[in-house]
């Protein structure tokens, strides 16, 4: 079985939104990790899931954001050949980028948890909040991966359901503070 493992930026409050700021990030906070003076071990996290990275998950939104930027990325070369999975119900064939590895459209939630099940090792969704949350709200992410800024944010899309969703207990992996006010948490899901 696969494991699937959200990555993100998040404020205190819980927002997701436009954490870079760049084109296409229309969050009125939009750019909010920027505002946070740059300590390199706080993002130490992210060099650390390459080891576990084999594949990467997006919604569309994400994907729409990213594909244009990350095939010639510098700093996101290491993903270039790996397998990409877009859950979307919308996104055409037509609309994949090409040079960017392998991908593939998941139509469903039940489309995910088949992937799941087959050999291989960690998918890595970034961003893609409202598809992060629908699969957390299914049962189906095993770890999250937290980098939580110091900033308050009053509105955007968050990780968590505010459904009423069964209680789902967490296990601490790994936590870490910076002196920029940055803390990582990694957790594991449990129940």
């Amino acid at each position: 079985m696969r494991e699937l493992v959200y990555t993100g930026f998040m404020s205190l409050d819980g927002v997701l939104d436009s954490p870079g700021g760049g084109p296409g990030e229309e969050h009125r906070g939009k750019g909010w990790v920027g505002d946070v003076e740059f300590v390199p071990e706080a993002f130490s996290l992210k060099g650390e899931e390459l080891a576990d990275t084999t594949a990467l998950m997006f919604g569309r939104r994400s994907y729409e954001l990213f594909a244009p930027v990350w095939p010639d990325s510098d700093d996101h070369a290491v993903y270039r050949d790996l397998p990409k999975y877009v859950v979307s119900g919308t996104l055409g064939d037509d609309a994949l980028v090409d040079g960017w590895g392998p991908t593939t459209i998941l139509r469903s939630t039940e489309d995910v948890a088949a992937l799941k099940k087959t050999e291989g090792g960690g998918i890595f969704i970034h961003g893609s909040a409202e598809l992060a949350r629908r699969l957390g709200d299914a049962g189906l992410i095993d770890r999250y991966n937290l980098l939580v800024f110091p900033v308050l944010l009053g509105a955007g899309k968050g990780l968590f359901s505010a459904a009423g969703q069964d209680k789902r207990a967490l296990k601490l992996r790994e936590s870490a503070a910076y002196s920029n006010g940055v803390v990582k948490l990694v957790y594991d899901v449990v129940g």
